[in-house]
């Protein structure tokens, strides 16, 4: 873990807040599955994942974006737990563990939850214990997460869990036929100051703040120019969906 290296990634100071840190590396790198489709193993150790986000300046899903950002937070003092969830599906919740996100305690004592790899929204250190817009404790010591304008996101576990606990969920989510994750490539990168720009497969998709949505069918070679321009990443060529012709997702993961 080389701390300015990753800082300097995402543009950030030894010094920022943790809520500043993560809006940061929110909106530096893209939450993609481009792996998947590259024929590229999911590595979720520390120093794979510092090679891969850092040095040669990628994205990730949950598991590689979390996994690496709550080492970075480690390295700059801050206690830091994996929490597991499901996340809340059309139809029905995935499996427990289908999401990682972190439980980080500061030097004040307060447990904030941090989650840099949902993909649609990220949740910039908000106090597990107190009720907000994205944060409502359950009873039951669950916690409802919601993304900032409503809506269903997750179910998150309270208890604390090993990285390698997440292992099984992550190989399930980048391999199997049935997960969402494996029917194509996409990648997403919000904004500044709103909105968001995808591109799935060949089709780019942008999001204004107010929701207006627009698609456009792009050639490969302006999928590769747009991977390039738009979210930083340089692909010597495009990833192909690993299984395109999949059944219907069964258990969706972020």
């Amino acid at each position: 873990m080389d701390v300015a290296e990753y800082l300097a990634r995402i543009g950030a100071g030894a010094d920022d807040d943790l809520a500043t840190l993560t809006e940061r590396h929110y909106r530096a790198v893209p939450f993609e599955n481009l792996s998947i489709h590259l024929g590229e193993t999911i590595d979720t150790r520390p120093d794979a994942l510092f090679d891969k986000i850092v040095r040669r300046r990628r994205g990730g899903f949950c598991y590689e974006l979390n996994g690496l950002f709550g080492a970075l937070l480690s390295e700059l003092g801050h206690e830091v737990a994996f929490l597991g969830a499901r996340v809340h599906g059309q139809d029905s919740d995935t499996a427990p563990l289908a999401h990682q996100a972190l439980r980080v305690t500061g030097r004040d004592g307060v447990a904030r939850l941090v989650d840099v790899g949902f993909g649609g929204f990220c949740v910039p250190a908000l106090e597990l214990g107190s009720p907000s817009t994205q944060v409502d404790p359950q009873p039951d010591g669950d916690v409802e997460v919601h993304p900032p304008a409503g809506g269903p996101g997750y179910r998150l576990d309270g208890r604390e869990y090993e990285r390698t606990d997440f292992e099984p969920t992550c190989w399930w989510t980048a391999t199997h036929p049935a997960s969402g994750f494996t029917r194509g490539p996409t990648c997403t990168l919000p904004l500044f100051p709103a909105g968001r720009v995808t591109l799935a497969g060949t089709m780019l998709i942008r999001t204004a703040a107010d929701g207006t949505r627009t698609e456009e069918t792009v050639s490969e070679d302006e999928a590769l120019t747009a991977y390039r321009d738009l979210f930083g990443l340089v692909l010597e060529r495009l990833p192909i969906p690993l299984h395109p012709q999949a059944p219907a997702d069964l258990s969706p993961a972020s």
